[in-house]
């Protein structure tokens, strides 16, 4: 199991990562909500995130997928993808792992990581975002926050994903995390996925469906 704070990250693997976007160049698509989750979307959409949109108490995904609860899930992909239910689970077994299997965030940007045996805190400020192109075509953005404050455990920066490129409330979110701010973007095989800590594992597999 990957140990935290060491270069471990967080990321919806939508195809690799072939380069980051150039300034904004001038669309004329109308995207709407289900194009920008699908990571179509024109650069005069994107606007800054607050940490609050990340606010709440969070837990990983990951113990569900390794006690069997995503089961369903895996068997929802291998019906509509190309792999079997068993590569699935396989395949994200290395884009779940982690051994952070809570965190906190409050809005003032105090995040807490609750690993095996220790919590480690810290406070984070706004540090742009990042735009990211993909060999499909699609694009993703990261929203990175840079530590000012806390355990020198804590890793200097966080980035999330989210489907997401404007504020909002997120629902569920994938993590990055590490002192090295450009390594994190190019991290593709591993994505610890965190969803509401008050959800149940049937409504998790619900909302992954779902998507």
């Amino acid at each position: 199991m990957k140990q935290a704070f060491t270069k471990i990250s967080a990321a919806c693997a939508t195809g690799a990562l072939i380069a980051m976007a150039l300034p904004a160049i001038a669309q004329t698509h109308d995207h709407g909500a289900d194009d920008i989750y699908k990571g179509y979307f024109d650069d005069n959409q994107i606007a800054d995130r607050a940490l609050s949109d990340w606010a709440g108490d969070w837990q990983s995904v990951y113990p569900l997928l390794l006690d069997g609860t995503l089961d369903p899930v895996m068997a929802d992909k291998a019906a509509h993808g190309d792999k079997t239910a068993a590569e699935y689970t396989a395949y994200y077994e290395i884009g779940y792992a982690t051994d952070v299997d809570r965190i906190t965030i409050a809005a003032d940007g105090q995040v807490a990581f609750y690993g095996e045996n220790a919590v480690t805190e810290a406070t984070y400020a706004d540090d742009g975002y990042e735009v990211l192109t993909y060999s499909k075509g699609n694009r993703g953005v990261r929203f990175v926050f840079a530590k000012t404050s806390g355990d020198a455990a804590a890793p200097a920066y966080i980035q999330f994903s989210d489907h997401r490129i404007a504020p909002a409330s997120s629902d569920h979110y994938h993590l990055y995390w590490g002192d090295d701010r450009a390594g994190l973007l190019e991290e593709l095989t591993n994505w610890p996925t965190y969803f509401p800590s008050e959800m149940s594992g049937a409504q998790i597999v619900d909302a992954m469906i779902a998507h």
